[in-house]
This record gives C-alpha cells, sequence and structure tokens, in this order.
C-alpha cells in the first residue's frame, strides 16, 4: 500500500509540467488577486486542483514563461484536456468547468 501510494506521488509529481495533467494545475503566485479568485472557485465549487506557486520555483516559472510567450502571467491554469485559461474570470471558469 504504501509503495502503490509512493508511484502515485512521483506520478502526480512528473505531472505537473505537462500539457495534459491528470488533473487540474494552478501555476500562481501567493499574493495574486486574480490567483486567489482562482482558488476561491475552485474550492467554493469543490473542484479538486494542484496549485504550484512560483515563488522560488524554477521549474514552474519556466513553464509558466513558456506557456505564455515569455510572460510570468497568473494565473496559468492547465486543465486535463489540454486546455490552458491565463487569468480568467469566474464567468471562464465557470464556463470551463460546467458539464
Amino acid at each position: 500500500m504504501q509503495k502503490e501510494r509512493l508511484y502515485f506521488i512521483i506520478w502526480i509529481m512528473d505531472n505537473l509540467y505537462s500539457l495534459t495533467p491528470a488533473q487540474v494545475v494552478m501555476y500562481s503566485t501567493q499574493h495574486c488577486s486574480d490567483c486567489l479568485r482562482a482558488k476561491a472557485f475552485f474550492e467554493a465549487n469543490n473542484i479538486p486542483y494542484v496549485r504550484i506557486l512560483l515563488e522560488d520555483n524554477h521549474d514552474a516559472t519556466e513553464f509558466v514563461m513558456r506557456m505564455n510567450n515569455g510572460f510570468k502571467s497568473v494565473p496559468t491554469i492547465v486543465f486535463p484536456d489540454g486546455s490552458i485559461l491565463v487569468e480568467p474570470s469566474w464567468q471562464e471558469l465557470k464556463e470551463k468547468t460546467s458539464t
């Protein structure tokens, strides 16, 4: 059981910098108001996501800059279907996550 959990954690970690992650991944910073709004949206709607902070995280910063033509735009949110939203509004998040 412990070994399976370890493999799962390693798989999740390897999957963080992918255009098709296993679950929603939000790249953000600590004090960004748009990031806090997206975080609040996911939590209010019980949508599981992984939050990756750019502070002191070179890999995350490089990934975000590659996705945004050299800009460190946050939040950058990558969905399992390969779509990406950058600095989305509450309405854009609602439209993307509605089934």
